[in-house]
Order: C-alpha cells, then structure tokens, then sequence
C-alpha cells in the first residue's frame, strides 16, 4: 500500500481547497469537488488513502513528527551546532508560539482530520459496497484518533472537529480534554466494530483491529483508567496474531517490515526521493523518509543519544551482570562496523558532540531506524517504514496496568516475556539493580525496561506526561521543566490569528 499514498493525496488536496473556497461560488471545472465525488467506495478508499498520505508527510512521520516528539522527551541530546535552532528551542524547552516544528505537525495533525472527517461523513451514502464503505470510514476513525491523541496530549485543550469544514469561518473553539477524549474512545471502539484482525499484499499497512485496540489502550492509560487499559490489552494477547521477533532489530530495518510484532506502521519505500510536500502530496512517486539521514552517524546527526538514556542500559562497566544488546542495537560506537560489515566507523566521520559514556568522551549515535546497516551513503533518506505500534509495547503496557491494578506478579512476567527475546536474553527480574519486591520497584522496572526497549520511538514523552500527572516521579526526568508550563506546548500562534474562535485567552499557560 505504501506505494499508493501520493495519488490520492493530490485527490484529497484539490478537495481541501475545493471545500475552502465554496462561499466564492466558482467551481473550477478541473478540479475534483466534495459534491459530485466519494459516490462510490473505490472513491471512499482514495479519499483514506490520502489520510495515510498525510501520516506520511514532510510534516508527520516522514520528518517533523519524530522531532518534534522526541525533542519532547529525555531520549535525545542535541548533535551539536548543526541543529536548527527551532528544534534546539524545544529541546531546551524555550518554545513559543511561533515555533515552525511545533505549527508543522499542528497542521499535519489538523490536515489528517480533515480528510478523515470527509470519508467519514461522505461514508454512510456509499452503497455500491457496503462492507468496505464500513472498513474505510472505521480506518478513517482510527486515523483521525492517532492525530488526536497526538493533538491532546502535545496540546491539551484543542478545536474539535467531527466533521470536514466546508468554509472559511467553519473554525472552532477549543473543547475540553475530556471531550477529547471521549471522542477518542468513541472512535476507537466503533473502529474496532468493522475493522479486519490482518491484511496482506497491497493492503499491508492499514489500520487492524489490533491498532485500534493498542491505541486505545494507550488513551485509558493516559487518563489513568488502568482497567480499561487492560482489558483492551489482553484481547490483543489473547488473539494470538502477534508474537515478539527473534531479532529485536527486525522492528527496525527496511527488510522486515510488517512482521509478526507490528501492529501498526507508516510505509515508505526507496521509490524516487523524499517528497518535501507537507501534506504528501506530489507530481511523482517519492517515498522516502528523512530518519536516517537527521539522525545517521555519518548523516546530519542532528540529535544524539541523551547520556541520562545511555546510562539506562544495564552494562557491565556499571557492576551489572551482563551488558544489554538493546544498546549497541539502538546506537553506533566509533570502531563498529556497518554496511553490511564492510566499512568501521572512524570518529573523522562523525560530527557533532561527544557524549560521556563509563567515564569516557565519545561520540555515539542513534543507530535505530538508520540504514547505515547497509550502505556507506552520507546523506540518506531511507525506505524504512515508521512502526508507531508494536507488540512489545503491548506487553510492556499490560505491565503498567497489571501493576497498577494489583497483579505485581503477572507484571513481572511481562516485563520477563520481553527480555527473554532471543537476540535480548537479558536476566530475568528481580536483578541486583532492580529488585521487585513493591509495587513502587515494579513500576521503577516498568520504567526501565519501556526506555531501554523504546528508545527513541517516540513513547517516553507521553509517558513522562503520564507519570508525571500520576505523581510517580520523586524527580522530573525533564531537567527544564516549570510546573504550569512545560506540561504542554503553546498554541501556534498562527492558528490564534487565524481561527476566529480563539484568543489570546486561550493560549496554554506560560506562554
């Protein structure tokens, strides 16, 4: 399916401004209009696929998600000189308003919606083939919850839309946290209703059941509703369609994709190049993403492993009782080898800052999610598809849940299940470092074990914003962080002047 992102975009984008510009009364007779199309369900499934193309932009995964998201959270350092200065200013937590990195993802968010909104209105009319009339619009509620849940916790407090506007003075006012995510809920749990456990071929990638369910448990989770969490947690383990891979790298390389551990993942491919279009539209096929080359050794190394990141991983220099494979399979060390074995990484190569790792100065870079594995190239966007949700992070999330809900022992087991992956093998919990004796020593395990294992997957900021509402922090992993500020990001500023529904009044405190 990843392939097929682009074409529909460009359909989606002259429906975007076909809608923006109806008060004029003009119809431009070559472009496509809402009116006189999404009559037939082949029309309904280009009007999806160009959801998925938003996913997959310049302003979404394809490159400002991953920053912005990361920079969010304690997994990163900066590189060094060469990054920009709008991504350094999150990093440091000194965003305003005006922060483009922070507006590109609002708007690929609110872009995502809005073509989500029209197949789910334009849906139910659809009657040439009603079962996927109903498989479409439940992807387009999953879609438009993934950029949701995005939106409220990034944000919090934002516009609500449920249905596609049609001109320009449609805009909104804020609605509430909780209406967001009753919303959330609501879509997730209809979704799941007509959406298919698997697909296969083309079709690799859409959003399953699985997803829907693992989303939504990450929305419970959030709101502290643990039980909840957990019961749409277990009807994923229980179903047996997933399964940890033998190699942890597996999640992470071009090669590998969709496997028995994803549960959802955006497509890319090495078709053409990078498409820059922040809405993934294009004249051509491009399907690169950026990932690689922002965060490569030899690439632009623009951000860095944290040191309070290297420092999670359990290695012998520190006394423990064997070094976890996850960090040389999460980062590249100066003397490793890549490209297939046949290049060693000199430092002469690597720009950019040092980090202190056992006491020495050295220069160590992200290796996950980089094709360094397999080419020498310096600047690369790569095909590797973006696993936003795997099966790992299911077992990890039963964990937290089964020991906030006073099973500490089944917890222990799953937080067990994924270290014993084969290429893993780590000891078994309780180790010297990590007694589990309290719910208090689970959840610090809890903790560990979803950083050294999701490092760098854009997880550790939303649960930094979980553990911190919960209380769970005896110290605020973010060294910035001022209480009634840094808990959100600002409003754009360009959505205030523009949406005529907001105010200065409803910027978020602190900015």
């Amino acid at each position: 399916m990843k392939s097929t992102y682009w074409t529909t975009g460009i359909v989606a984008m002259g429906l975007f401004f076909g809608c923006s510009t109806s008060s004029l009364d003009k119809v431009n007779p070559n472009q496509v209009i809402t009116d006189n199309y999404y009559k037939t369900s082949d029309e309904l499934l280009k009007g999806v696929n160009s959801v998925y193309a938003v996913w997959q932009s310049a302003n979404l995964t394809g490159r400002e998600w991953f920053f912005l998201n990361d920079l969010r959270s304690d997994d990163v350092a900066t590189g060094g000189g060469q990054l920009e200065a709008p991504r350094s200013q999150i990093l440091i937590g000194a965003q305003n308003p005006t922060n483009p990195v922070a507006f590109s993802v609002w708007n690929g968010l609110y872009r995502t919606i809005h073509r989500a909104n029209v197949v789910i209105d334009n849906g139910p009319a659809v009657k040439d083939n009603p079962t996927l009339a109903k498989r479409v619009v439940a992807e387009a509620k999953f879609l438009r919850a993934l950029a949701y849940f995005d939106l409220v916790t990034l944000w919090g407090a934002v516009p609500l839309y449920t249905d596609y506007v049609t001109e320009v003075n449609g805009t909104k006012a804020k609605s509430s946290v909780d209406e967001i995510y009753t919303l959330l809920t609501t879509d997730l749990l209809a979704a799941q209703t007509d959406l298919p456990a698997s697909f296969s071929g083309a079709d690799l990638g859409r959003a399953t059941k699985g997803a829907a369910q693992a989303l939504l448990a990450r929305v419970y989770m959030q709101k502290g509703d643990y039980a909840s969490a957990k019961t749409q947690l277990q009807s994923i383990i229980s179903s047996g369609l997933y399964k940890l891979t033998d190699e942890y790298t597996d999640n992470f390389i071009e090669e590998t994709e969709f496997n028995s551990e994803s549960i959802f993942e955006i497509g890319f491919s090495l078709i053409g190049g990078f498409n820059w279009d922040a809405d993934g539209n294009d004249n051509g096929a491009n399907e690169n993403m950026t990932r690689s080359q922002e965060y490569s050794a030899i690439g632009w190394r623009n951000l860095i492993p944290s040191e309070s990141l290297l420092a999670e991983y359990e290695h012998t220099a520190k006394g423990d009782a064997k070094t976890d494979p996850r960090l040389k399979y999460n980062f590249y060390f100066i003397g490793d080898t890549y490209n297939n074995g046949l290049n060693t990484l000199m430092d002469s190569q690597v720009q950019g800052n040092t980090s202190i790792f056992n006491g020495t100065a050295q220069k160590i870079s992200w290796r996950k999610y980089t094709a360094m594995y397999k080419n020498n190239e310096t600047f690369y966007t790569s095909g590797i598809n973006m696993r936003l949700i795997r099966y790992a992070e299911v077992l990890l999330m039963m964990a937290e849940t089964e020991n906030e809900t006073g099973n500490s022992a089944n917890a222990i087991a799953l937080l067990n299940q994924v270290r014993a992956r084969k290429s893993v093998a780590m000891p078994a919990y309780p180790t010297a470092k990590y007694p589990v004796n309290s719910k208090d020593e689970v959840l610090r395990a809890v903790m560990h074990e979803k950083r050294v294992e999701q490092a760098g997957e854009q997880i550790r900021n939303r649960d930094i914003l979980r553990w911190r509402a919960q209380n769970k922090f005896k110290t605020d992993p973010i060294p910035y962080f001022a209480k009634g500020k840094q808990e959100l990001l600002p409003i754009p500023q360009q959505e205030l002047d523009n949406n005529s529904k907001l105010t200065q009044k409803d910027q978020n405190p602190g900015y």
